[in-house]
């Protein structure tokens, strides 16, 4: 697939007095810039990230009601019922809260809605669960903020509401004793995109001061946040940074049971990295809401015992291995379906239905097969009387809008910019597709239907040094708004030596100037002809450390590769 290569522009002089004051690479300098790092101080800020820099709980609006409410329950000796989502966010945000709760509070539990059975979010079931069971305070966490209805209903049963969240609110919102969500048009703290785990730390933080509790009754749950800001895809800037930096520092030096369990079964025995969490940790947390029940999540995160969470954990990996045969089977018949149709294949949207897919992966077969075909994609598959199903997007591109353009053919519909959910009567697939076809054809621009590579910075071959290598490297952890350095070096050639890995992956091997440096291009097997004309390239790469017997070098990650445009255009 094509990929249009897109170089940041930078101010030039604001690289240069960056340069002055830091005396690093100016293309280190320009990344900086670009992430809206222009001053000494504010490097320092973030290349040594300090606790002592998070905001103040007590900005948050209404954390005074919300902090008020859960001590009268203390004091009373209440019933309190600690509600989450089912997913990675919502699971540790949970663990976090009952944990540092039933320190101070042992009249306690907590809830997870079924992901099939109730859905997302506050569940009229977990209401009516509370209620039976005499819990008169719910803390909602990662959800809440758009249960109107329901948190009347338990207002009218007489249960009180916390809501802590981080979606963007309606007009209307629910009659709850405090909503803490930074998102509020009138909520004046000062960083704006905490997932709905470190909402929930917030809380805890200003508890533990009221509580009159060192800080580290907080601090302790760090590895857990950090782990709900991988999986939920938060900007890793701001107080998320700091919030993620400390949480793998946790992670490394004393994990959560369940983290250290789902490290071992993972296979990691390296240092934890925030990749590590997003691609080892998360899947296996997600994996018990997508094929079974997200409650074990909670349980391996709250066990005493590193024993006791592994027996969790494997619950956990298991239903991983089956999501893995579910995504990847679906997957595969899906691909089947657009290949074995001209008609599907040169669409500008992709959507496939079969009644037997499992509900549960859905989504992630959309993020599959936007990788082949790379347009904006709904999966269905039959639930009950119904077809429900995920949409995803490509970047750049409103999903929200191009579903909202065909509400006449849904039952129901919900999600942001890059990713919705929908029910919708069976008979109505066919009409569905065709409409989603015609609002995404009219409205989406022809260069968003081509992946876009977005490059930092252009390099030589003389400037990747272990200096260098390590400066990048302390710009960890990676994630959105500051995500791992791109860079562009041009005119380069190969010294035949480049060959294939496993039929699948190129092993390459680049001279510029006097200086050879080799790299590995994963699944970019088809690439070797290209290398072989022996015409110059430029080619798009992270920087990564290899080791080998004991022996660490510095290689390149490719990310792609082209022949050179004057090398085209002189002939």
């Amino acid at each position: 697939m094509e990929k249009r290569w897109t170089i940041l522009q930078t101010d030039g002089q604001k690289v240069a007095a960056l340069q002055q004051s830091l005396k690093i690479h100016s293309a280190i300098c320009k990344i900086l810039i670009q992430r809206n790092i222009e001053t000494f101080e504010q490097a320092k800020n973030f290349y040594r990230p300090q606790l002592t820099d998070l905001h103040d709980p007590w900005l948050m609006k209404d954390m005074d009601k919300a902090v008020n409410r859960i001590i009268t329950a203390i004091e009373k000796q209440e019933k309190i019922l600690v509600f989450g989502d089912y997913d990675v966010d919502g699971t540790t945000a949970v663990a976090s809260m009952y944990q540092f709760l039933y320190k101070v509070h042992s009249n306690l539990d907590f809830y997870i809605p079924h992901r099939y059975r109730e859905g997302y979010g506050v569940s009229k079931a977990g209401i009516d669960f509370a209620k039976e069971n005499d819990y008169s305070l719910i803390i909602s966490l990662d959800c809440g903020i758009k249960s109107v209805e329901l948190i009347a209903y338990a207002k009218n049963l007489g249960i009180d509401f916390i809501v802590c969240d981080h979606h963007l609110p309606d007009a209307e919102l629910p009659e709850a004793v405090a909503i803490l969500n930074p998102k509020q048009k009138d909520c004046n703290y000062p960083y704006k995109e905490l997932c709905g785990c470190g909402v929930g730390f917030k809380l805890i933080t200003a508890l533990a001061e009221k509580l009159n509790l060192p800080n580290e009754a907080a601090f302790q749950y760090l590895d857990l946040v950090a782990t709900a800001i991988a999986a939920d895809i938060v900007p890793i800037t701001g107080e998320n940074r700091i919030l993620a930096y400390y949480g793998l520092k946790k992670a490394n030096e004393n994990p959560n049971n369940g983290v250290k369990a789902l490290s071992h079964l993972s296979g990691l025995t390296k240092k934890l990295h925030i990749n590590n969490l997003v691609f080892m940790i998360a899947p296996r947390v997600n994996a018990a809401g997508r094929m079974d029940d997200a409650r074990k999540a909670v349980l391996m995160f709250i066990a005493e015992s590193y024993e006791q969470a592994l027996q969790y954990a494997e619950m956990l990996h298991s239903d991983n291995t089956d999501r893995k045969e579910a995504d990847s089977s679906i997957t595969y018949e899906a691909l089947a379906l657009i290949k074995g149709d001209e008609f599907l294949i040169n669409k500008k949207s992709t959507v496939v239905f079969q009644p037997h897919w499992h509900k549960g992966v859905v989504g992630i077969v959309a993020s599959r097969l936007i990788e082949h075909y790379y347009r904006p994609t709904v999966v269905l598959t039959q639930s009950g009387e119904y077809a429900a199903g995920s949409a995803r997007s490509v970047p750049g591109f409103n999903l929200y809008e191009a579903i909202h353009a065909c509400k006449e053919h849904l039952l129901g519909y919900g999600g942001h910019f890059a990713a919705a959910g929908m029910t919708i009567e069976l008979d109505k697939i066919d009409a569905f597709r065709d409409k989603f076809e015609e609002v995404v054809s009219t409205t989406i621009p022809a260069e968003l239907l081509m992946p876009e590579i977005v490059i930092d910075s252009e390099i030589k071959f003389r400037d990747i040094t272990w200096p260098f290598y390590n400066i990048i490297s302390q710009m960890e952890p990676f994630g959105p708004e500051n995500l791992r350095p791109h860079f562009l070096v041009k005119n380069v050639f190969e010294t035949g030596f480049s060959k294939i890995l496993k039929e699948l992956h190129l092993r390459f091997v680049l001279r510029q100037e006097n200086v050879t440096i080799t790299g590995i291009g994963f699944g970019m097997a088809d690439k070797l002809p290209l290398l072989q004309l022996k015409k110059p390239v430029d080619i798009v790469f992270k920087i990564d450390e290899n080791e080998w017997n004991g022996q660490k070098s510095l290689q390149l990650r490719m990310i792609d590769l082209r022949l050179n445009e004057d090398s085209i255009n002189s002939n």
